[in-house]
């Protein structure tokens, strides 16, 4: 089992930055591709970014340029840094792990963090 953490949402107004991070235990993450995911409102959870066990990155179309994802392996944490933030980034983000190792950044989230907000005001 794998436990997921999120910290790091918060309110922020349009153009700032924010970053997330998660904490992971239970089993190390270092050979699991890692991601985020958000969900908003009357919206279907949706993909933001992904880091595969490797290292190699994906992300969103619409938020490709402004998001940067990273792992720190020693550290079993996942950062997702938020730079130009657009009222549509409002959401609650949750950071997955892989269901099995050494998956590519097209991951299967096998489990899951509990969230955390981010809001921005325009």
């Amino acid at each position: 089992q794998v436990q997921l953490v999120e910290s790091g949402g918060g309110l922020v107004q349009a153009g700032g930055s924010l970053r997330l991070s998660c904490g992971a235990s239970g089993r190390t993450i270092s050979n699991y591709a890692m991601g985020w995911f958000r969900q908003a409102p009357g919206l279907e959870r949706e993909f933001v970014a992904a880091i595969a066990w490797n290292g190699g990155k994906r992300y969103a179309d619409s938020v490709k340029g402004r998001f940067t994802i990273s792992r720190d392996n020693a550290k079993t944490t996942v950062s997702l840094q938020m730079d130009g933030l657009k009222a549509e980034d409002t959401a609650v983000y949750y950071c997955a792990a892989d269901r099995r190792p050494y998956g590519s950044s097209y991951l299967a989230p096998g489990y899951w963090g509990q969230g955390t907000q981010v809001t921005v005001s325009s």
